[in-house]
C-alpha cells in the first residue's frame, strides 16, 4: 500500500471518530497536508506532515505508516510520529489555559441565588 486517503488515515489512526467526522474536518479547514489545504479524496503517503486542528489543539505530525482499517489505539499510534515542536506548543498551550482559568470559580448558582437572578432579569423588562 503506497497511498491511502486521507479521511480513511485519519479515521484508521483515530485521530476522529468516524470518517464522516474526518470529513467534515477536512472540509471545514481543520486539517492540512504539507501546508496546503486539502480535500478528503487526497492520498496521503509515508512522509507526509498533517496539521491537524482538534478542540483547542493543533497537532503536527508525521505519516510513518498507511492503514485503511481501523485497529487498537496501539497500532494506531505506530501510524505517525507528532513533531518535537507540536508537543511543546500543545503543552505551553495548555498550561496557559489551565493558568488563565485557574482564578475563575464554575459553581452553579443555588435556589436563592437563582430567584435573584430571575427577579433581576424580570425587572430589566
Amino acid at each position: 500500500m503506497e497511498k491511502v486517503r486521507i479521511d480513511k488515515w485519519l479515521w484508521a489512526a483515530r485521530f476522529f471518530k468516524t470518517r464522516s467526522i474526518a470529513k467534515q474536518a477536512i472540509d471545514g479547514g481543520k486539517v492540512h497536508a504539507d501546508g496546503q489545504r486539502v480535500k478528503a479524496s487526497k492520498e496521503v503517503s509515508v512522509g507526509t506532515v498533517l496539521s491537524i486542528r482538534q478542540g483547542w489543539d493543533q497537532l503536527e505530525v508525521e505519516v510513518i505508516a498507511l492503514s485503511d482499517q481501523r485497529r487498537s489505539a496501539d497500532i494506531a499510534r505506530t501510524l505517525y510520529r507528532e513533531t518535537d515542536e507540536s508537543i511543546d506548543r500543545r503543552e505551553r498551550e495548555r498550561s496557559e489555559r489551565q493558568a488563565a482559568n485557574a482564578g475563575i470559580q464554575r459553581e452553579r448558582p443555588n435556589k436563592k441565588q437563582r430567584r435573584q437572578i430571575h427577579r433581576f432579569l424580570r425587572e430589566q423588562k
